[in-house]
């Protein structure tokens, strides 16, 4: 097989991430580049045909449940896009040209660019294609409430614009002026007269801070004893000098504004600042403002720096210029680089209005400090606080546990309270009248967090001519849509379900053959379901989906009406080579006797009986119980795609996919058996494909990502059943997170010996199995930085073992680029070709 691979200049240095002291990426030298595209391998036609067929797109219903838009999101941009120089600023990076978030949310990815959209009427299936913008980078686009437009931002070198749609006609037009600012989010919002967008601008042509060398000074920090520990996962692309602060206040300052949808008239609010979280109420004129004030922290991203919360009034009149329109000061929450891991700050936190009253704001406090390992009879409180806002806030009801959110209902007062263990990993929901929540409090859902099979969905939410968001609700009945996960897969469903009696009725439930999930009633009749339907063979689609009369002989689980489809979209397959591959569930048990599954893949013209190479593919998930550990997730029913790994089926691999690798026990000490339990999840799956006699015992590889790497990186280390690795971005020296992992909750000076023991690093001596090791040249997840793997490669290299360090330039936690995913394929390939296909084979025998 190796022979089918030319091998151009091997990318394997390490990228050079040192940073100017403004934290932008190194300039390139004044020696003429080569293409980008000579320095990347790629992997055989066969998989690259498949690689870059375009994606199916996904559904987004309008509010009014009249139209369905389509939007097909690109695969993969170029390496030239994804190496776009960035600032790091606090935990955001942000591009200079254009003032655009050049990362997702926690730094794991690059955002990806809409390619297309289609418009589909529901009433009759006419499919009308948006003409976007040629050659830039549109977001995926925002309905407004009443279904007549949609706003969507685009990315162009010079600017983040704000464009506008039609639903009727799907024209888009850009709104000339608007350059908005994308660095702490919320940039674009319909107001609740879904005529006017409340926008964060660039704020006027002044230039940016220039750094005269030598001028940044020393970065200083200084910790006076004070106690607390907040997580390491914080400490992502923090400011390091006095010069990065500038930087960050230039590039986050915004002016807000609304903005005319038909005319693009443009009227500014307050005055420029540091705005963060903006929550507009359903009057349309107040709205609660979350800015960020010095002083900054270097140890911590934005989100905690100190944050000032106020209420504005947009229609107040006679406010100076220059002045921001506050009626109210919420609070003023100081510097919060302290709070305790897994815990939150203190203070007012998730602000919510009510959407049934023109303007009532209701939040919540900690009671406990914040932290979880304190003992606390009660967690938190709920306030709430009515215009005109002149009055104390009034407790509403308090918590046990941390809350976890309200749900809102159509219906005035009733909402659905959740709060949350972190200690035993545990969720209940009340039913409650906001206005008596002493007198109305009744408990609906009580049930582990890792319950899959009796979870009971999430309630079904229309959106208010006010922009809004509630449960839908006829009468005393709410709508519930989950997964419906089983001992056969998911399964999704669709229930209804009283508030009063708390029974619930199956409306719908997709097959066993197919995957189909509730998209949402079609025009708001709830007897007619809007669905996206898919199977193995056959490419997602939307289907009307008219219930029907009480099924005869219904069996619990199942849906108790009959129902019949149609379909209303008649999407292509780009890949139909693909469809060739087989897949099934597979469940067996641990030694141990906890229940587990994996999803088995052959490939193309696979012949039973035939024992073929293996690559085992799987990311440990803690759990606190061994009965929630073993229960089936996933389907085999959905529309085979192939990305990373998967993609060696076309070179004649099985794939044991997603395989299940619980970390059971209290989740304050399940780390202490974690190798253990590592190797025997490992041990149960393959000798399961093994006794399936589709995997050859002698030829199995093994590979993850993140978590899954460093299981990886274990595996090889401390058992036998692996003939070689590929890791992906991990993390395998956990001394360099000392405050916690996953769900260790201890700290490195807590448990020194968990935290040795589930280091790979520590054990290089003791690794001769090849491994591969890849990761992203600008990781920004502080547990997987580009050290972890550049280290790990050293310490194998240095004793002996056979290694391979692969060093992607400019990519993330989560690789974006064509050229780096098709030379990740290639690696793949070739590695568990030399390693594990051509190792010598067991004869094909029964079991």
């Amino acid at each position: 097989m190796q022979g089918r691979y030319l091998l151009s200049s091997l990318v394997s240095a390490t990228l050079a991430v040192g940073m100017t002291s403004g934290a932008l990426a190194a300039p390139t030298t004044a020696t003429p580049a080569t293409p980008a595209a000579s320095a990347y391998n790629q992997p055989p036609k066969d998989i690259l045909d498949v690689m870059r067929a375009p994606p199916p797109p996904s559904p987004s219903l309008s509010p009014t449940h009249d139209k369905l838009m389509l939007v097909t999101m690109q695969d993969f941009p170029s390496i030239a896009k994804v190496a776009t120089p960035f600032l790091r600023l606090a935990g955001v990076r942000i591009e200079p040209g254009n003032h655009s978030q050049h990362d997702t949310p926690g730094g794991y990815g690059i955002p990806p660019c809409v390619s297309a959209i289609d418009l589909v009427q529901v009433a009759n299936g006419k499919q009308t294609a948006v003409k976007l913008p040629a050659d830039a980078c549109p977001r995926r686009p925002v309905w407004s409430a009443d279904g007549q437009r949609f706003a969507f931002e685009n990315i162009t070198a010079a600017a983040v614009e704000l464009w506008v749609g039609d639903a009727k006609t799907g024209a888009v037009r850009r709104l000339p002026g608007v350059r908005l600012n994308q660095m702490f989010g919320d940039q674009v919002q319909w107001m609740p007269d879904q005529k006017t967008l409340l926008v964060k601008l660039v704020t006027g042509d002044k230039a940016p801070p220039v750094e005269a060398p030598g001028s940044a000074g020393p970065g200083i920090q200084e910790s006076l004893g004070g106690t607390g520990q907040s997580s390491t996962y914080e400490n992502r692309d923090t400011l390091r000098n006095r010069y990065d602060e500038s930087l960050f206040n230039y590039y986050g300052t915004s002016q807000l504004a609304l903005v005319d949808a038909a005319t693009g008239k443009i009227t500014t609010v307050g005055k420029p600042g540091l705005y963060e979280e903006l929550g507009v109420a359903p009057d349309s004129r107040h709205v609660v403002v979350t800015e960020i004030r010095p002083p900054y922290s270097y140890v911590t991203t934005f989100d905690r720096f100190p944050k000032q919360i106020d209420l504005w009034d947009l229609n107040q009149r006679g406010v100076k210029k220059g002045a921001n329109p506050v009626v109210r000061e919420i609070a003023a929450l100081p510097l919060a680089d302290r709070v305790p891991n897994r815990g939150v700050p203190t203070g007012p936190r998730n602000f919510t209005w009510r959407p049934t009253e023109a303007a009532t704001l209701v939040w919540a406090e900690a009671l406990d400090g914040g932290d979880p390992k304190v003992k606390a009879a009660e967690r938190d409180k709920l306030v709430m606080l009515k215009a005109p806002f002149t009055g104390a806030p009034v407790e509403i009801t308090r918590t046990e546990q941390r809350y976890a959110g309200l749900a809102w209902s159509e219906n005035a007062g009733v909402a659905l309270l959740t709060d949350y263990d972190v200690n035993r990993k545990w969720r209940r929901t009340w039913q409650l009248n906001v206005d008596d929540a002493k007198n109305s409090r009744r408990l609906v859902w009580d049930m582990s967090t890792d319950e899959k099979y009796a979870n009971p969905g999430n309630p079904v939410r229309r959106q208010l001519a006010n922009g809004s968001w509630v449960m839908r609700q006829d009468g005393d009945t709410i709508y519930l849509s989950g997964m419906g996960s089983s001992p056969d897969g998911d399964r999704p469903f669709l229930d209804k379900f009283s508030l009063g009696t708390q029974q619930s009725e199956r409306l719908f439930r997709s097959s066993k053959t197919s995957y189909e999930q509730f998209i949402g009633f079609a025009g708001n009749d709830s007897g007619r379901l809007l669905t996206w339907y898919q199977s193995t063979t056959d490419t997602p689609n939307a289907l009307l989906r008219t219930v029907g009369a009480p099924a005869a002989g219904a069996v619990k689980g199942e849906a108790a009406f009959d129902s019949s489809s149609t379909a209303l979209t008649h999407l292509k397959d780009t890949a139909p080579q693909v469809r060739e591959i087989q897949k099934r569930l597979v469940k067996y048990k641990r030694a141990d006797g906890v229940d587990l599954s994996f999803t088995l893949y052959t490939p193309p013209g696979y012949k039973e009986g035939t024992r073929l190479p293996t690559i085992l593919n799987a990311y440990p998930l803690d759990y606190a119980d061994a009965s929630q550990a073993g229960q089936t997730t996933g389907s085999q029913a959905t529309f085979t795609r192939l990305r990373q790994y998967r993609l060696l089926l076309l070179a004649g691999y099985a794939i044991i996919d997603s395989a299940a690798f619980p970390i059971v026990g209290d989740p304050r000490k399940a780390y202490d058996t974690y190798t253990e339990q590592l190797v025997a999840n490992a041990k149960a799956a393959v000798d399961e494909a093994v006794r399936l006699g589709v995997t050859d015992p002698a030829r199995v590889g093994v590979t993850g990502h993140s978590h899954g790497a460093l299981m990886t990186a274990n595996l090889l280390a401390h058992s036998d059943l692996f003939r070689a690795g590929a890791a992906t971005s991990g993390s395998y020296n956990k001394s360099l997170t000392p405050f916690g992992f996953q769900n260790e909750r201890r700290s490195v000076w807590e448990a020194p010996d968990v935290y040795t023991k589930v280091s790979t690093f520590f054990y290089a001596d003791k690794l001769k199995t090849p491994l591969l090791i890849v990761h992203g040249g600008d990781d920004a997840n502080p547990g997987t930085t580009p050290l972890q793997s550049t280290k790990l490669y050293e310490a194998i290299r240095g004793n002996g073992g056979v290694t391979r360090l692969v060093m992607l330039p400019h990519e993330p936690h989560w690789y974006a680029a064509r050229e780096s995913n098709e030379q990740l394929v290639y690696e793949m390939l070739r590695w568990f070709d030399k390693y594990v296909k051509n190792a010598p084979a067991t004869a094909t025998a029964s079991n």
